[in-house]
């Protein structure tokens, strides 16, 4: 048949009449299929492995944020760090909550820096200056002799992490082969757990000491993370996007030859990224001017891809992992579950749980697709709520023992709860930890990405401010009922998912800017073109057909 299919760099694909055919299969976009196709990428050369090694160093960032994140919650646990600042041992206090709350505030202080740090001299620059303020903090905070230096060395810590944050994610998606895009950049905020376990257990292992270095051990291991960040970052390569973006396309060919070409410059996969380079990204963009913010919001185009983002900040942190995250022990509570230990115990069960939910969704989500992804763990998610309503409003009692407090009627039905509360833990994780670092990265242009990460991060930081302080006042005072609002949010994010969220699996950066300029980004999104796969030889596209991922 007489069709063709342009790819994001103008590249055309034409039919070859008299070939052999392989398999007939459907793409998103036949350019980077016939590439692939040409030049089928493997995953366990050496020079993947070395691209591995560049890409685990970016990971780290994550690690650094989710160890502190788990860190205060055990030290506030300690009395050595109670009894060392004066604060009550049964109860909180302004002054713990400002503990916690100067941490965020200099995360979204920081996120405003993030964009331009992260421009400034290249991604990996950007790791370094974030994982260099966060050992700057660390060095302030641990041998803390007051109040007003543990806060300063929480801020900086916050600021710094907020710089990390938007350029690892970034580092990581640019220097990604793009037929392992998605797994390799979900896997990012996965490491969260990996950093989260032993800013956990390191509190527990050091509560037996009886002075003050039960918590400023803990407190100088958040220097390993950063440390491994800092020290490693300056022997990565800069991201070709980076390169190019400042006319060095020789350093930015060779990159790609080696990396993704294996060490071959005219490399199929290394020349298609290179034309949808050089006619996607501009050498004087944006991201040169460290002021300028207009490419987030100066156009319909990047308006809607600003929207996404915002949207999945909001959407990764309000879904109902909250109190799970935060008050899992008062949902254990209000459920029936008694007893500090096993409440204890739960939670750190729950987090291996989402930990493997978490790299389950970062294998299979070039195999999914990012919408049905979300869609299907939200609507999962909707269920469970549900469910956990439903049981909580036949079985719980007031407990005459202690006022507005609950007892559960029926254990068995208490312990059904802990069970959803577990596959909660595992279907949300899938469907959106990998997702949080992915999803932004892509949406966002290349002159607008640094920024745009900063940007997410600072909703994420006010999403995650709400849990913090206004979900334990709300548990308190609707206790179970509080279930309906992520009941009914849910079902708002599930319909916003299905209308606006467009698809961006199986294509290279550049090549999502079609998507964001035409009239009807979803449906564009979703458009498959079927192709015959040659082996060895390229596709030649045959029809084209809307099929829906």
């Amino acid at each position: 048949m007489a069709a063709h299919e342009k790819g994001g760099a103008g590249h055309i694909v034409h039919p070859h009449e008299g070939e052999d055919h392989d398999t007939v299969k459907g793409v998103q976009n036949a350019a980077l299929a016939d590439v692939l196709s040409k030049q089928k990428p493997n995953p366990w050369t050496r020079r993947m492995f070395l691209l591995y090694a560049c890409l685990l160093v970016a990971t780290f960032n994550s690690c650094i944020n989710g160890y502190d994140g788990s860190l205060m919650g055990g030290i506030n646990a300690l009395d050595q760090y109670r009894d060392y600042f004066g604060f009550p041992k049964d109860k909180g206090t302004p002054s713990t909550g400002i503990v916690y709350a100067i941490y965020t505030v200099g995360n979204i202080v920081g996120s405003f820096f993030a964009g331009p740090a992260t421009d400034f001299r290249g991604r990996k620059w950007g790791m370094f200056i974030g994982s260099f303020i966060i050992i700057l903090g660390t060095c302030i905070q641990a041998p803390s002799r007051n109040l007003a230096q543990f806060m300063a060395g929480r801020f900086m810590l916050g600021f710094g992490v907020a710089i990390t944050a938007s350029a690892g994610p970034s580092y990581v998606s640019e220097m990604a082969h793009p037929a392992y895009r998605g797994i390799l950049t979900g896997i990012f905020n996965t490491f969260w757990f990996i950093g989260g376990v032993p800013g956990t257990f390191v509190p527990y292992g050091t509560q037996k000491l009886t002075d003050s270095m039960a918590w400023r051990i803990p407190i100088w291991v958040q220097m390993v993370f950063s440390g491994i960040v800092c020290m490693g970052t300056p022997f990565l390569p800069e991201t070709p996007r980076w390169l190019i973006a400042h006319d060095r396309h020789e350093e930015a060919l060779d990159v790609m030859a080696f990396y993704h070409g294996e060490g071959d410059r005219n490399a199929p996969v290394v020349q298609l990224q290179y034309r949808e380079m050089i006619e996607d990204i501009s050498v004087t963009g944006s991201d040169k001017r460290w002021w300028d913010y207009r490419e987030l919001f100066n156009s319909p185009e990047v308006r809607y891809r600003s929207m996404l983002v915002i949207a999945m900040a909001f959407f990764g942190q309000w879904s109902g992992n909250g109190p799970v995250s935060y008050y899992y022990p008062q949902m254990l509570e209000g459920s029936g579950v008694k007893g500090k230990s096993k409440q204890l115990l739960y939670n750190g069960a729950q987090n291996i749980v989402s930990f493997s939910g978490a790299v389950f969704g970062a294998v299979f989500t070039d195999k999914w697709g990012r919408r049905p992804q979300l869609l299907v763990s939200t609507a999962i998610v909707i269920v469970f709520f549900t469910l956990i309503c439903a049981l909580n409003a036949t079985n719980l009692a007031p407990d005459p023992k202690k006022a507005g407090a609950y007892i559960a009627r029926d254990p068995k039905q208490a312990q059904a709860i802990v069970a959803i509360i577990f596959l909660f833990g595992f279907v949300f994780s899938a469907g959106y930890t990998p997702l949080q670092a992915l999803y932004p990265v892509e949406c966002l242009r290349y002159e607008s990405r640094a920024k745009g990460m900063g940007m997410y991060n600072l909703f994420v930081n006010v999403a995650g401010f709400y849990n913090t302080f206004v979900t334990e006042i709300a548990f308190t005072g609707a206790g179970w009922k509080y279930y309906f609002l992520f009941i009914f949010w849910d079902l708002f994010e599930f319909t916003f998912i299905y209308f606006f969220f467009v698809e961006t699996k199986q294509r290279t950066l550049e090549e999502l800017t079609e998507i964001f300029q035409s009239r009807n980004r979803v449906k564009t999104s979703l458009h498959k073109t079927n192709v015959v796969v040659h082996a060895g030889e390229g596709v030649t596209a045959v029809d084209e057909k809307d099929m829906h991922a």
